[in-house]
């Protein structure tokens, strides 16, 4: 059975950024089980997948647009310490939730400064390439309830 909409996909992978470096992975035996077709991967490794079957060992790199978008120099500001009020200790690496007029947005603290303290609200990987290493291990189609909730439930998805 190959990749397309609807089938629930489990896949063995490696993410390196363009210095070879190891960003992320799945479970050591484990395969990330995943909903095709409804976002749950960025586009761009969703398309290299369709059509695909179990066993398919394949390369990839996806470009900012296709993964995490373009790095957005809006998306950083700087604030008084002072606005940070209830947490004591602000380091470098920090991740916070900050309220905004689009709801709530994720920021990493980037620098502190004196009394200043850079947000950056863009995903870590935005304008970065993306170097997948893929293993296509299963394939099967999705459950009425999977499709449902739009993921995927049981060994390797999760439950909400």
């Amino acid at each position: 059975m190959s990749i397309s909409q609807d089938q629930v996909v489990s896949i063995h992978y490696t993410l390196r950024d363009d210095a070879g470096e190891v960003i992320d992975r799945s479970a050591a035996g484990e395969p990330l089980a995943y909903l095709h077709g409804h976002g749950n991967l960025i586009p761009g490794l969703e398309r290299e997948l369709t059509g695909r079957k179990p066993g398919d060992r394949l390369q990839v790199k996806i470009a900012p647009g296709e993964g995490y978008g373009d790095y957005d120099q809006g998306l950083v500001q700087r604030v008084a310490r002072r606005a940070l009020k209830g947490i004591a200790d602000v380091r470098v690496g920090m991740r916070l939730q900050t309220h905004t007029p689009q709801g709530p947005r994720a920021v990493t603290v980037t620098q502190v400064s004196g009394d200043l303290v850079t947000l950056d609200g863009n995903h870590p990987l935005a304008g970065k390439n993306l170097n997948f290493e893929v293993e296509v291990a299963a394939v099967r189609p999705a459950t009425e309830e999977e499709l449902a909730h739009g993921h995927v439930h049981g060994a390797g998805g999760h439950h909400h």
